[in-house]
């Protein structure tokens, strides 16, 4: 079966379903809303089960180029800068850190340049027949498919799922940057009520996140720069090193949210993908990964089904049930990440401390599996 789709998003899980479309033989039209195709400059991990994707996708090897080996996740340690678990000189990581942009730009040059149009803001969807019309400015455009990549506060969902709730403050909330600085190894710090992620992204430039407990939404600081540095004063190098090296204006702060479950992820030819179907705290760094496997995941089921609907009823099926998991892990983690119970820190650091490093990252990969190890379906090379 071929056809053709209209893609709504270009972010990440927008592009690498454009990119999954066009391998099983599709046309697509991508329609950004900003005036400008890229992405905020922020960094991200990607584990085995995204690079499988990326894969299938066709772009691995220009991701691993453009990605790091993170060893963040094993190297633990504490605001005194005693280490907690430490990474083993030499040892391989099964994680890859970028630069957000880096792995958008991988699957924006592989998406042909025609298929994108910037400045284009849907503000209606209409079904009939076997068609779908959506409207953008005074332009419509129609398809045989809708796929909405729009992220968190998603239009098409708002449109097509007016009965689902909006997304959901849980007590958490981040700030994030990117310094200039060599020499960094990764690392997360564990405090009690936050923690500070530490990750090169290649380049010389260095990502780092500190999250927190919020008791309420929507704080903001007129220098978030500043309160980053309150709240991570007297931590261990290189964390007021790397603050030192970002420039205050770039500083962004955002509360984290996710997204209830919904009953399918499909109504008629429209799809969700990524973030406007299962937004989740980035705590598991599967927020990308999700995106990705979806796309590989309706292409291979649109590749294979006799029609769209059957194609759309077999993606929400597989994948429903897998990222609506995903979301409730991702949570109940990020919670306890930025607990400020003290007995509930000191066991967890005690109970980390007790672990020997050789040990910690099989224990670590053997914990995520059920996440890691999931297999892609085969898409057309």
């Amino acid at each position: 079966m071929s056809g053709s789709a209209i893609v709504i998003g270009g972010g990440i899980g927008g592009l690498a379903a454009a990119l999954g479309l066009r391998r099983i033989g599709w046309g697509a039209t991508v329609l950004e809303r900003t005036a400008e195709l890229g992405e905020i400059g922020a960094g991200m991990s990607q584990s085995p089960n995204a690079l499988r994707a990326l894969e299938e996708l066709g772009v691995a090897e220009q991701a691993r180029a453009a990605g790091v080996p993170f060893h963040g996740v094993f190297n633990l340690r504490a605001p005194s800068g005693d280490y907690i678990t430490r990474a083993l000189p030499g040892g391989a990581s099964p994680l890859l850190g970028f630069h957000r942009a880096d792995l958008h730009r991988v699957l924006m040059d592989a998406v042909p340049a025609q298929w994108v149009r910037t400045g284009a803001e849907v503000t209606a969807i209409r079904q009939s027949g076997g068609e779908v019309t959506v409207s953008c400015g005074d332009e419509e455009l129609r398809a045989d498919l809708v796929v909405a990549a729009d992220g968190v506060r998603s239009t098409v969902r708002r449109l097509l799922w007016p009965e689902a709730p909006g997304p959901r403050f849980w007590g958490n909330t981040i700030w994030r940057g990117i310094a200039k600085a060599e020499g960094i190894e990764g690392s997360m710090t564990l405090g009690r009520g936050q923690y500070f992620l530490v990750m090169p992204v290649g380049r010389g430039r260095v990502y780092w996140a500190l999250g927190a407990h919020a008791g309420r939404p929507a704080v903001r600081y007129d220098d978030e720069l500043a309160e980053v540095r309150r709240r991570a004063r007297d931590w261990h190098d290189p964390i007021p090193r790397l603050l030192d090296a970002t420039a205050p204006e770039a500083v962004l702060h955002h509360d984290i949210t996710d997204l209830g479950p919904l009953d399918s992820y499909a109504r008629g030819r429209v799809v969700l993908l990524g973030d406007a179907a299962h937004a989740m705290h980035p705590d598991m760094a599967q927020g990308a990964a999700q995106s990705l496997e979806d796309a590989v995941v309706l292409a291979a089921a649109l590749a294979e089904a006799g029609d769209i609907p059957a194609a759309l009823s077999r993606y929400d099926e597989q994948r429903r049930p897998r990222t609506q998991t995903i979301v409730k892990q991702a949570r109940t983690k990020g919670r306890g990440s930025t607990s400020s119970n003290a007995v509930s820190y000191y066991l967890r650091t005690l109970t980390l401390r007790m672990v020997p490093s050789s040990r910690w990252p099989g224990l670590a990969a053997r914990a995520l599996a059920p996440v890691w190890d999931w297999t892609p379906p085969r898409l057309p090379r």
